[in-house]
């Protein structure tokens, strides 16, 4: 009987250590998971935002197709300028006074055209591919918008392109999910998104902190 009992204990301290290390390790665990997958997530994020400013920059407003985005980084071409100071005579100001003035002018001449591609992503094509969440056993693709907000009574464009936590760590424990999705600190990503830019703000950052690289 004492031999049963010891071997009951046994089993029950075996089971309570297994436990355990399981409420230490499982969190560790995700940790590392979610980093890595994070990683590649905000590394494509940063991939939209920069086919996004070169789009704004040339048409003056942000694209909210991806398939539309990728033609346009294929075909588009930048602007090459240059600006220089010069001096110039104020003609105004001698017909008004009758007295020779010069004034400072800035001057900005066209050098030539760079594309937007080579520029951009060099010899990469993975822009092709930058709507596609870059997670093993995921299928699913970043959402996007874009739009303008009223300031000022001005017209300014915005984007946004996001994807939901969940769905870069499908296949982790459900309840280290939902805690991840209520971070609030400024060494995590906040909320259950990982976002570029926003529909409501002018902004083009992302909500991920600086240990993931440049925001």
């Amino acid at each position: 009987m004492k031999l049963v009992i010891q071997l009951v204990l046994w089993i029950v301290i075996i089971f309570l250590g297994y436990m355990v290390f399981n409420a230490v390790y499982e969190p560790i665990k995700f940790n590392k998971v979610k980093e890595k997958r994070y990683a590649k997530v905000i590394d494509r994020l940063k991939d939209i935002r920069v086919a996004q400013l070169a789009h704004q920059e040339i048409t003056g407003n942000f694209e909210k197709d991806f398939d539309k985005l990728v033609r346009f980084i294929d075909t588009a071409q930048f602007t090459l300028t240059q600006r220089r100071d010069s001096t110039v005579m104020d003609e105004e100001y001698r017909k008004i006074f009758g007295v020779d003035k010069y004034k400072d002018i800035i001057i900005v001449d066209t050098l030539g055209t760079a594309s937007v591609k080579d520029s951009l992503f060099k010899n990469s094509d993975r822009y092709k591919k930058m709507m596609m969440v870059p997670v093993d056993g995921v299928d699913a693709k970043f959402t996007m918008d874009a739009g303008t907000i009223i300031m000022n009574e001005n017209k300014i464009p915005v984007f946004e392109a996001k994807v939901a936590k969940k769905v870069i760590l499908y296949d982790q424990d459900k309840d280290l999910i939902m805690a991840e999705n209520q971070v609030v600190s400024v060494e995590g990503v906040n909320g259950p998104f990982i976002i570029v830019g926003s529909m409501n703000e002018i902004k083009t950052n992302g909500n991920w902190p600086t240990v993931y690289g440049d925001n």
